[in-house]
């Protein structure tokens, strides 16, 4: 178990990981933007430390190299992303991991495999793990177009690689 955890995210998600690790015992650690200096997660850490720029909310918590220096500097011996943000970010994992501080979810090979949907998808097959039928990535639309016919429609179109589901139609 852990002694203290950041919580790097805030709102809601950040609210229930600061109660389940208080739950725990252990203490806990929130990153607040100038921008949510008032927010509930904030004012819920037994610490809590301003990152990032004034007027950029969202681009603080999407700074993997400002997050483990907060956890450095704490004395935080893990990091929660909860999710979005950063959760599906290899650069904080392996940032966390090189600073002998645990990530706590995927480890960033595991991050890179589920980043790329092409190995991601081999990598499933490899393992035995049933999927769903899908097509060879393209840039030819009349071969996505025809192999599609052949899946059966509807169909779901995703990036390769991407991020947060921004790519998912």
């Amino acid at each position: 178990m852990f002694s203290k955890i950041l919580v790097a995210n805030r709102g809601e998600i950040a609210i229930r990981a600061l109660r389940a690790a208080n739950e725990l015992g252990a203490r806990t650690v929130a990153v607040f933007p100038w921008d949510d200096r008032n927010s509930v997660h904030r004012q819920k850490a037994d610490e809590a430390y301003e990152i990032g720029e004034k007027g950029h909310p969202v681009r603080a918590y999407l700074d993997p190299a400002e997050i483990v220096r907060v956890a450095v500097d704490s004395g935080a011996e893990a990091i929660y992303p909860g999710y979005g943000f950063l959760s599906e970010n290899p650069h904080l994992a392996q940032a966390a991991a090189d600073a002998g501080i645990t990530f706590v979810g995927p480890s960033p090979q595991v991050l890179e495999l589920a980043g790329n949907k092409v190995e991601a998808i081999k990598a499933a097959r490899a393992a035995g793990i049933p999927t769903l039928r899908s097509t060879p990535p393209s840039a030819d639309a009349e071969a996505l177009v025809s192999q599609a016919e052949e899946i059966g429609f509807p169909i779901f179109v995703k990036a390769v690689a991407g991020g947060g589901g921004r790519g998912m139609r």
